[in-house]
C-alpha cells in the first residue's frame, strides 16, 4: 500500500508543478505567434467542452465504468486532469514578467511538493478511516 500511495502523491505533485512550467514555457515562448488568432482558440475549445458535455448529458446512466483508483492509468489521468487548471498559472507567471527560470523555480517547487504532501496525508486519512 505505502508504493501506491507515494505513486499516486509523486504523480500528483508532479504533474501540479509540471503543468505551470509548461504554461509558462508556451505563454513566453509563443504567444506572440497566436495573439491574432488566441480568441478563436478558446472559443473552438470551449464549443468542444460544453458540446461534450451536452452529449453526454444525453446517455443512459449506465454506461459508468467502474474503475480501480489505484491503477497506474487511472492515477495518471487523475494527476493530468486535476492540474489542468495549473497551466493557466504558468500562463499567468509569463505575463507577469516572470522571463527566467529561476523566477518561477522557487513557485513551481512549493506547487510540486504542497500537491504532494497534501494528496500523501489525504490518502492516509482516508486509508486510517476505512474499516479495517
Amino acid at each position: 500500500k505505502w508504493k501506491t500511495m507515494l505513486c499516486m502523491a509523486f504523480s500528483f505533485g508532479f504533474f501540479q508543478a509540471a503543468m505551470p512550467f509548461l504554461g509558462w514555457l508556451g505563454a513566453s515562448r509563443f504567444s506572440h505567434e497566436i495573439e491574432n488568432i488566441d480568441h478563436w482558440i478558446a472559443f473552438i475549445l470551449l464549443l468542444f467542452i460544453g458540446g461534450k458535455m451536452v452529449w453526454e448529458s444525453f446517455k443512459e446512466e449506465d454506461c459508468r465504468h467502474e474503475y480501480n483508483p489505484s491503477s497506474p492509468k487511472v492515477v495518471l489521468a487523475l494527476s493530468v486532469a486535476t492540474s489542468i487548471d495549473a497551466l493557466a498559472i504558468g500562463i499567468t507567471f509569463a505575463f507577469l514578467g516572470m522571463n527566467t527560470i529561476h523566477s518561477i523555480l522557487s513557485p513551481i517547487l512549493i506547487i510540486g511538493f504542497v500537491s504532494c504532501h497534501v494528496t500523501h496525508r489525504a490518502i492516509i486519512r482516508d486509508i486510517l478511516r476505512m474499516p479495517s
